[in-house]
């Protein structure tokens, strides 16, 4: 699950063109009441559909398909010292994974 901190927070706008991921976004914003809520949504080749993540969320998916395709769009240039992660399973937020994570990648 990665995002980027203050001054350079982004905002993101994520679809699949080619197969399926099941996309994970949770609100790391201290003041929201969601704060460490997470939503997911499968996006796919045949729904296009899109999604929105904005500055303050973190983000991560899972590729449901071989070969698959995404395409970020974002509002800010990345900025190395601002990346951060969390991990896939940290139990603060109790994410529910579709199927078992066995391969990670940056």
């Amino acid at each position: 699950m990665h995002y980027q901190v203050e001054p350079h927070e982004e905002a993101k706008l994520v679809r699949c063109t080619k197969g399926a991921i099941y996309d994970v976004i949770i609100d790391l914003r201290s003041d929201s009441s969601t704060f460490k809520q997470w939503i997911a949504v499968e996006l796919t080749a045949e729904n296009h559909k899109m999604l929105y993540i904005p500055e303050g969320f973190a983000h991560g998916f899972q590729s449901l398909a071989d070969n698959t395709e995404v395409f970020y769009q974002m509002s800010a240039f990345y900025h190395p010292e601002c990346a951060r992660s969390i991990r896939w399973d940290d139990p603060a937020f109790k994410i529910e994974w579709t199927i078992p994570v066995f391969c990670i990648a940056d």
